[in-house]
């Protein structure tokens, strides 16, 4: 298999190891790791906080049901007032979609790479083109985290009275 940086391999399903090194690769593993992690540290809060949001909801009627004191279904709809705060100030569902879209971004930039294939089939630095659209990817992502930040804060500045 011809390598783009001149390396041979044998192997067809053998990826060179100089491929595989440098800052760029060790880069890349790190973000694709932070973006894999995070993705699942968010997905996991967003369905706990909706688990105890429908169960807190479901136990609502139940109470009025069994006359329960009147105390009880209204600490009940307080917690969802309290538990569907959470979810908005801390956006725990819309961190796992777009961290696990910027990861899986990055994986797929791994496998052209590792690959020689779409952008890095015909260029004499693979490893170059790798670096700017690693950046490329996290920079957008980080734009995009900026933006969402930015409009929270004037969704929350036009609900303040004066």
């Amino acid at each position: 298999m011809a390598v783009g940086n001149g390396a041979q391999s044998s192997d067809p399903g053998q990826v060179p190891a100089a491929l595989q090194s440098g800052p760029t690769w060790d880069r890349l593993e790190e973000q694709i790791g932070w973006y894999d992690r995070k993705s699942s540290n968010g997905q996991r809060w967003f369905k706990r906080i909706k688990l105890l949001q429908l169960v807190t909801a479901a136990t609502i009627p139940v109470a009025a049901v069994l006359n329960a004191s009147n105390w009880v279904p209204g600490l009940l709809g307080s917690a969802l007032v309290v538990l569907e705060g959470v979810q908005q100030l801390y956006q725990h569902q819309e961190h796992w979609i777009t961290y696990r879209s910027t990861c899986e971004a990055l994986r797929h930039e791994r496998y052209l790479y590792l690959a020689i294939a779409g952008p890095y089939a015909s260029v004499a630095n693979p490893g170059a083109v790798l670096a700017e659209r690693i950046e490329g990817l996290v920079s957008q992502e980080h734009a995009k985290w900026t933006s969402s930040q930015e409009e929270r804060s004037r969704r929350a500045d036009a609900e303040v009275p004066n």
